[in-house]
């Protein structure tokens, strides 16, 4: 069991406090759905910050990376409601990936979330994937850890301007996704635990710059109707 395709849009972003009860309103009842109306997309996921920043993080995931440019997904993006638009107009710190599945292993969907952002020179990706894959195949043993993912952003795909796009704060584009799944009461302790993996072997690996990294806790779910 893994991701449930090999394409996933990862987006992070905090809400002004104005606009936060009207976002969880539109993003449950009008644009999750609406994302899941597109073909290929099969599962979308939202998780709120228990510890770290933006507040928010959701999850798409598709059948291919190929979806995330077809002619379907950005009909949506180019035609906004005017929901989306007033909504996405209270956005901040947001940061949006359209990536390719490099790892993922998983027993079941989690409760808890954790997601490291992070950068990696592009002629190192493939070996970044290559040095971290036994450390991410060996993390999905440790108690508590039901799915671990790997993604890595296209830039391109990512860095399509749509009207969507102009209504919200720009976005950043971290470049690479690590995100660890896992349930019970307190997920964190289990990163401070013996067999987690720490930034210094993500760097080891070819990561540069700022890691970013948060948990986060589900709050919805959707998936096709």
């Amino acid at each position: 069991m893994s991701l449930r395709g090999q394409g996933v849009v990862a987006i992070w972003n905090g809400i002004r406090e104005e606009g936060r009860a009207n976002f969880y309103e539109w993003h449950n009842r009008e644009h999750m759905p609406e994302r899941l109306g597109v073909p290929g997309f099969l599962a979308g996921r939202r998780w709120q910050a228990v510890e770290g920043a933006p507040e928010y993080f959701t999850l798409y995931e598709t059948a291919t990376p190929a979806v995330l440019q077809g002619p379907d997904y950005l009909a949506r993006l180019n035609s906004p409601t005017e929901w989306t638009r007033r909504s996405v107009a209270f956005f901040t710190e947001t940061a949006r990936s359209l990536c390719r599945v490099e790892f993922s292993r998983a027993i079941a969907d989690g409760g808890w979330l954790q997601t490291w952002r992070y950068e990696v020179a592009g002629a190192s990706g493939p070996r970044h994937t290559e040095l971290l894959r036994p450390r991410l195949e060996a993390m999905l043993e440790l108690p508590g850890v039901v799915g671990v993912h790997l993604c890595a952003a296209d830039a391109a795909a990512s860095s399509i301007q749509t009207e969507e796009k102009k209504g919200r704060p720009k976005d950043g584009m971290p470049g690479w996704v690590l995100m660890v799944e896992a349930a019970g009461d307190a997920p964190d302790e289990l990163a401070r635990g013996p067999g987690w993996v720490s930034e210094a072997e993500v760097r080891a690996a070819g990561a540069t710059g700022p890691v970013d990294i948060g948990w986060y806790r589900l709050q919805v779910m959707h998936l096709p109707r």
